[in-house]
């Protein structure tokens, strides 16, 4: 392909598009974030695609502004088209006018559902069945332009936003390269999106991953989930935050239950109560429907471990209560 590309994304889900992209099309430079402080140390690191781009040999801009000078020298790459994978910003129609095939991106949900900055999260939380990813014209609404390709991705109930955001990273990369081949043959008809069917996430933050134990297990599981790498699912232990990072759910102990080894009497216990372990289910916990069986989790400061290594380290842990 002849079309000269601007590619710009920022986190590692954006690597293999770039990477596949470079294979097929003319990259004329790599937009992304600007360098971070990571660390105790507090040092700048770059982003995972200014890694990869330097490594690759193109060219990399980093402004904290699509100011008109920065606009004058993306003028000068002479880019026919912007490509863009989860770069952080938007833009704005002066930009938008720099390149002659306009800017497409990759968004990893079927829209118009899940339009916004945490699709993937977002359909783990809504007990989705199915989800996917759509390459979009865009627009200057966050999401909300025409449709050029779609790929549904069944969903099994058992992904993590990190697992799910690799194959949508990898599934990507590819319909990227079919939607940019097909652009320069012609052979792509935009369909509008619906706007009857839009729905939308919002920006993760912390707090979101806090666990209400008066939530339903099946959704205190989907946070685990959703939530998995960041910002996971806490509680608080004596004070102390504590990382549920793997369970399940459990609604009738006696017929779900293996090899209990500890229980406390199951009448009228609080959401959040500790009442016991099971062999191979875990460690279990009420919520406001059901049981949450953890079988790995993080104490502050200290390693994840699974739960029988936890149990040994923390011998009183059964019959305490998790929360504020």
């Amino acid at each position: 392909m002849s079309m000269r590309v601007l590619f710009a994304g920022t986190p590692e889900m954006a690597v293999p598009p770039l990477k596949r992209i470079a294979e097929v099309c003319p990259i004329a430079g790599v937009l992304t974030a600007p360098d971070q402080e990571v660390g105790r140390g507090r040092k700048q690191a770059p982003s995972p695609v200014k890694k990869e781009a330097v490594q690759l040999g193109f060219p990399v801009f980093t402004p904290e502004k699509l100011d008109a000078a920065f606009r004058e020298t993306v003028q000068g790459l002479h880019p026919d088209i912007l490509v863009v994978v989860a770069y952080g910003k938007i833009f704005g129609p002066k930009f938008l006018e720099l390149f002659p095939r306009g800017g497409i991106n990759l968004h990893p949900s079927l829209l118009p559902r899940h339009r916004g900055p945490s699709p993937i999260p977002a359909a783990i939380l809504s007990g989705d069945t199915r989800t996917g990813i759509t390459v979009q014209k865009i627009d200057l609404r966050m999401d909300a332009g025409d449709i050029l390709l779609q790929e549904i991705i069944p969903l099994t109930g058992e992904e993590t936003t990190q697992t799910l955001t690799d194959l949508c990273s990898l599934r990507g990369a590819d319909l990227l390269v079919e939607a940019l081949q097909k652009l320069e043959e012609g052979t792509l008809t935009p369909r509008p999106q619906n706007e009857a069917e839009a729905t939308y996430c919002k920006l993760i933050t912390k707090e979101d991953g806090k666990i209400q134990w008066t939530l339903s297990a099946i959704q205190i599981e989907r946070m685990v989930r959703a939530y998995d790498p960041w910002p996971t699912a806490w509680t608080l232990f004596r004070g102390e935050l504590l990382k549920i990072l793997r369970a399940n759910v459990l609604f009738n102990l006696e017929r779900d239950m293996g090899n209990p080894v500890s229980m406390l009497p199951s009448e009228s216990l609080p959401c959040g109560k500790v009442i016991g372990v099971d062999k191979q289910k875990g460690i279990l916990i009420q919520t406001g429907e059901g049981f949450l069986s953890v079988t790995r989790l993080q104490l502050q400061s200290r390693k994840a471990l699974e739960f029988n290594d936890f149990l040994n380290g923390v011998r009183d842990f059964i019959g305490t209560r998790l929360g504020d």
